[in-house]
């Protein structure tokens, strides 16, 4: 029986496009919008039918036929944002491509990074066209984000004992979040602080009175969503065994007790070996080294930073200590749990893609 439907364009590439095209999948940083287009436009050149390539390459046939029917219309160029009513292009593909290889490839002598002004002058186009050629592939040399890989020689099974903890808890057991808020300061502005109005943001001035330290010891329960919080002014392993006390004490007899956390010195000291051998319902999992993203009361940390402690005004580590209890007990009245999705093997796979990108990640 003869195939119905609208048939696919017949696709046919030069030796030059095909060239171009693999040199762009090729390159690690081509931005991978712009390597997916590439790679469509390769396997369709193969004879392959939009749904094979869809399926291949994780795209749609919708969009798998758009990119052929613009590649047939308008070649390489095609594969950008398309021609808009108005004068002919003044601006080559030959140009856009060394845009933007200069843009990925190269720095300025001056700066670490380009701007508009400095790539015009590097490529004798207007400011406005670099412009719109660096949001046309996603280009923004003005910003950078931070990440850090760890180096923790058991990386992956750690991930796969604490990403299982969060999705297949054990039964007739809890399972919490530990960690140590440290040194956070009870700051006093040197000024008064000026209060909101119409038009006008709170203000207060950049200078401050430092008034002492306190630290809190913090376990999110992953179930509920419910903190059992310690304040001390100290930050050992003494305090820390004093925390788990307490656990020991609100978490009803006959339920085992997971804790996850960090490689913080404290957590391994002989004291704690000593007591956790004593109290045998307690278990430790440890996150991997710098991999504090893994622990979810980092999350509730940050809610209490932002909500209550960064912008507060506290004239003593008493008045501190006093509204973060406070704040605990209002956050207990309607807990909500931070729920994990992500499997081990998701995270791990992300990371490997992430890995490809790094030419000497050595990983």
């Amino acid at each position: 029986m003869a195939r119905t439907g609208r048939p696919k364009v017949e696709l046919v590439l030069s030796e030059d496009e095909r060239a171009a095209l693999e040199g762009w999948v090729r390159r690690r940083s081509t931005p991978q919008a712009w390597a997916l287009r590439c790679r469509i436009i390769l396997e369709c050149a193969s004879g392959a039918s939009n749904k094979d390539v869809a399926e291949r390459l994780g795209s749609t046939p919708h969009a798998v036929g758009r990119w052929r029917a613009r590649f047939v219309e308008h070649r390489i160029a095609g594969l950008g944002d398309m021609p808009r009513p108005g004068g002919p292009r003044t601006v080559t593909d030959e140009q856009v491509a060394e845009l933007v290889a200069k843009t990925l490839e190269r720095t300025p002598k001056d700066a670490t990074h380009w701007s508009t002004r400095s790539m015009a002058r590097e490529t004798g186009l207007s400011q406005s066209t670099v412009s719109r050629v660096w949001r046309a592939f996603g280009l923004q040399p003005h910003r950078a984000e931070t990440f850090k890989l760890s180096t923790d020689p058991y990386f992956v099974d750690k991930v796969h004992d604490v990403v299982g903890l969060y999705l297949d808890p054990p039964e007739r057991a809890l399972v919490f979040c530990v960690d140590e808020k440290s040194q956070i300061q009870a700051l006093d502005r040197s000024q008064p602080v000026l209060p909101m109005m119409p038009g006008v943001p709170q203000r207060m001035t950049a200078d401050y009175v430092r008034h002492g330290t306190t630290t809190l010891f913090a376990a999110l329960e992953v179930a509920t969503g419910k903190v059992i919080g310690s304040l001390h002014r100290r930050h050992r392993a003494e305090e820390f065994k004093k925390f788990l006390l307490r656990l020991d004490k609100e978490v009803p007899e006959g339920l085992d007790v997971h804790l996850v956390l960090d490689n913080y010195a404290t957590h391994k000291t002989p004291a704690i070996k000593t007591w956790l051998v004593s109290h045998p319902r307690f278990h430790l999992h440890f996150t991997p080294t710098g991999s504090s993203w893994l622990n979810l009361v980092e999350r509730w940390f940050a809610e209490l930073t932002n909500k209550q402690i960064r912008r507060g005004v506290h004239k003593s580590v008493q008045a501190l200590e006093a509204d973060i209890r406070d704040w605990i007990a209002t956050w207990n009245t309607d807990p909500k749990p931070y729920v994990w999705t992500k499997t081990a093997d998701e995270i791990l796979n992300r990371l490997a893609g992430y890995l490809k990108r790094i030419p000497d990640s050595e990983h």
